[in-house]
């Protein structure tokens, strides 16, 4: 383990950040800010019973109408867990993966 990693601390900002999710923050130069971004204005779905905060380009324009700019941080992604922590962080310009999914319905 690294000891830039073995240092880490338990909380990262506001939030409680895993092993795992600062492995791939700093091997994906993924920033606190972009993470920050994402909790705060990215759209939240839940999936498997963890969340997924995600900005996209919807959330770009909606915020800057606003005054923010979140250009940078499009297709950011966060999973975080049932309890809070930040479980893993990505960039996926793919958001079909967080459309919530209708069931069938079969008519007989």
């Amino acid at each position: 383990m690294s000891p830039a990693l073995a240092a880490l601390p338990s909380t990262l900002g506001s939030f409680s950040l895993t092993k795992h999710a600062y492995e791939r923050m700093t091997t994906r130069s993924i920033s606190r800010t972009a993470i920050e971004a994402a909790l705060e204005f990215g759209r939240c779905v839940e999936i498997r019973g963890a969340q997924i905060f995600a900005i996209g380009r919807k959330e770009v324009e909606k915020y800057r109408r606003d005054g923010v700019d979140l250009r940078e941080f499009e297709g950011t992604q966060v999973v975080v867990t049932a309890s809070g922590a930040v479980m893993t962080v990505y960039r996926n310009s793919d958001f079909r993966s967080l459309r919530t999914r209708r069931r069938r319905s079969f008519r007989r």
